[in-house]
């Protein structure tokens, strides 16, 4: 059997977890041979540390033959040592009347402390992903941080977007979802995000041969899946944590399963013409192959029309008005 993975886990006993960890214990995000160490981090205070224990609880009683080990901590310390992955689940959320501005300063004093601790502790071939939203400019403040570890070993979920936007274009032309290929995220995990249609396949045809409603693509399917977590807290009263688990499930799989297959990650933007019109330093969506375990490269020279370029400048903006906002925050280190 292979050596066992060290796995931390933030916001460990939140909702997306309660349906993440049981995945990773029976080896869908690693492998059915893999077995893993999960070092699972929440608050230190009383009801969120119970909550823990009893997740923990239900995972020994899942009797998984992968989980070697758990250690259940309030300390990202303890949480980050060794790590070979780390999972930045958790975040604070936005709150009534909340300012967008004030909600990336408050989350912006976590991630650099996770950040530093991370780049200080966890092992040498450690990988960051980043889910607690505003996951974007989250996962550019936590690498901001890095003196050990590089910024390609940090990305941003946008996978749950992309399994949306897949979905809905199975659902629109008819088909399994298998049939959808190559439908990526350009920019931030939010409402701007741009699911570029022209370039998917459907049954490895063109999108834009087999679904002809240009309206219904531009009009309906981006802002559907742009605004589909808000749909889901309409509907359900909370927000999506089935779904986002299952996005950070294939994220971390795609990662460390190289191959051709072209997927969607959050990653750092250098500025050049092979970035899509992305500012240099924000990390945003873009298509991706995995070089090897872990590693990836960004997939140069997809041809954007003038209405895909049109929407990955309103994201950019976005972004780099994120990154404004945390200016002062992205200036610090250890």
């Amino acid at each position: 059997m292979k050596k066992p993975i060290r796995v931390a886990v933030t916001g460990a006993a939140g909702q997306i977890c309660y349906s993440l960890l049981p995945r990773i214990a029976s080896g869908e995000m690693f492998g059915k041979d893999q077995p893993v160490i999960l070092q699972l981090l929440e608050i230190p205070v009383e009801k969120p540390q119970l909550a823990l224990k009893g997740v923990a609880m239900e995972l020994d009683d899942c009797a998984f033959p992968l989980l070697q080990d758990m250690v259940l901590t309030g300390d990202p310390a303890v949480a980050f040592k060794d790590a070979n992955w780390c999972l930045l689940v958790g975040s604070k959320p936005r709150g009534p009347g909340m300012e967008r501005a004030d909600l990336l300063k408050d989350n912006g004093k976590i991630f650099i402390g996770q950040g530093q601790t991370i780049d200080r502790l966890a092992a040498d071939d450690c990988r960051v992903a980043v889910v607690g939203n505003p996951c974007n400019t989250n996962c550019m403040i936590a690498a901001a941080q890095g003196k050990r570890l590089g910024p390609e070993r940090f990305t941003a979920m946008v996978r749950l977007d992309q399994n949306r936007a897949a979905t809905q274009l199975a659902k629109k032309a008819g088909v399994a979802v298998t049939a959808i290929s190559e439908i990526v995220i350009y920019g931030n995990h939010s409402p701007t995000m741009f699911p570029d249609f022209a370039n998917a396949k459907i049954g490895g045809k063109p999108a834009t041969q087999v679904i002809t409603d240009q309206a219904w693509l531009k009009d309906t399917f981006i802002p559907t899946v742009g605004k589909r977590g808000a749909a889901i807290i309409e509907a359900r009263g909370v927000s999506s944590a089935a779904s986002a688990a299952n996005a950070l499930i294939d994220h971390v799989r795609s990662l460390v399963t190289p191959g051709p297959t072209i997927h969607s990650i959050g990653v750092r933007s250098d500025g050049s013409a092979g970035s899509y019109g992305f500012a240099e330093g924000v990390w945003a969506g873009m298509p991706v192959r995995t070089t090897a375990i872990g590693t990836y490269e960004v997939v140069k020279g997809i041809a954007l029309d003038a209405f895909a370029k049109e929407k990955i400048a309103a994201t950019n903006a976005e972004l780099v008005s994120e990154r404004d906002t945390v200016k002062e925050l992205l200036a610090q280190k250890a």
